[in-house]
């Protein structure tokens, strides 16, 4: 559905050039949710604006829903019809609502509306709806400072959604909201996703947004994506940035020399299964559990748990190969860096 090769951005500031997207590959899967994580600076904003074109990229290509943006041009009359044409497919959701205070709620919603030249009539009949949709009906004739912050974005996101569009971008859009009403924010988007088939691709620095609703992601660093995939396939692969800052397991070990520290992903029916203690009574063996979380990741249960055995890795290759015939993922740590060896 969203498909970015080899994007690169580029702004002139103070007399040099700052790279701020450094040929960024990115694919986004027809109806899933896609979250772009990474610090401050990483480029994130500055892709998801090259994505509906309101950053015109340096080079490279952005294709949405099989039209490529970057192909057509503002500056010919039929080319820029095509580029409005192909905006209206994709719905945006900003960090600060960018709502006008001087227009009720229902306003709000239906200014895209008016732009396009529907009728007034059609205007309130579709903005009611999707106000309805987004739960705030009883809000249509209340004015933005009015309205809580979670609110605000309710109405953005109804907004966004006016064209009714396959794509919706959502640039930080629970930044600046309280934990519980970020949580509410995030199950509406989920919930438009799976009603509408909307696929979203949503910037964040939170990991947590990562883990409660998406089901792929990528990790952005310095203008370069360096990490994308499905969560369920990150979480599985000993090697993931992100599935580690999803899961901070604390202490690789007790520094001793003679251990072997493991790291043990499980999903689905395994949570349920006692593997641990099984181990511990099959090999009569002292396991020392160093750090675990489960969660519910992209609709499945996931755990990440991190064990110390002792002896070295060649002690321990019996137990291990015991773990994985559970259906377990169990990568062995080098203590060294604290990676998978």
């Amino acid at each position: 559905m969203i498909t970015t090769k080899d994007l690169t951005k580029v702004y002139r500031s103070r007399g040099r050039d700052v790279l701020a997207l450094d040929s960024v590959d990115l694919h986004v899967q027809e109806g899933e949710v896609f979250g772009v994580v990474g610090t401050s600076g990483a480029g994130k904003s500055t892709l998801i604006r090259c994505v509906n074109l309101l950053e015109r990229p340096t080079s490279g290509t952005v294709t949405v829903d099989g039209v490529e943006l970057t192909a057509l041009s503002g500056s010919e009359q039929r080319a820029g019809r095509e580029l409005r044409e192909a905006r209206r497919r994709i719905g945006m959701v900003f960090q600060h609502f960018n709502l006008l205070s001087s227009r009720t709620v229902q306003q709000n919603v239906e200014l895209p509306l008016e732009i396009i030249g529907l009728d007034r009539h059609d205007r309130r009949r579709k903005a009611a709806e999707l106000l309805d949709l987004v739960g705030l009906a009883d809000k249509a004739g209340s004015y933005p400072g009015q309205l809580s912050g979670g609110q605000k974005q309710r109405v953005g996101i109804a907004r966004a959604l006016a064209g009714d569009p396959k794509v919706l971008l959502s640039d930080e859009a629970t930044s600046a909201l309280d934990p519980e009403t970020t949580r509410s924010i995030l199950q509406l988007l989920r919930d438009l996703n799976q009603q509408l088939g909307l696929t979203v691709l949503l910037i964040t620095h939170e990991m947590d947004v990562i883990k409660s609703v998406c089901d792929s992601a990528a990790l952005m660093r310095g203008g370069k994506v360096v990490e994308s995939g499905r969560l369920t396939d990150l979480l599985a692969d000993g090697h993931s940035r992100i599935a580690r800052d999803l899961f901070p397991l604390g202490d690789f070990g007790s520094g001793q020399a003679d251990r072997t520290v493991l790291e043990i992903t499980f999903q689905g029916d395994a949570p349920a299964q006692p593997f641990v203690s099984q181990l511990a009574r099959t090999y009569q063996i002292d396991i020392n559990i160093l750090g675990a979380a489960v969660e519910t990741i992209a609709g499945r249960l996931v755990g990440r748990m991190r064990v110390e055995l002792p002896g070295s890795h060649t002690d321990n290759v019996v137990p291990i190969g015991y773990l994985r015939q559970q259906g377990l993922q169990v990568d062995v740590l080098d203590l060294s860096n604290g990676v998978a060896a």
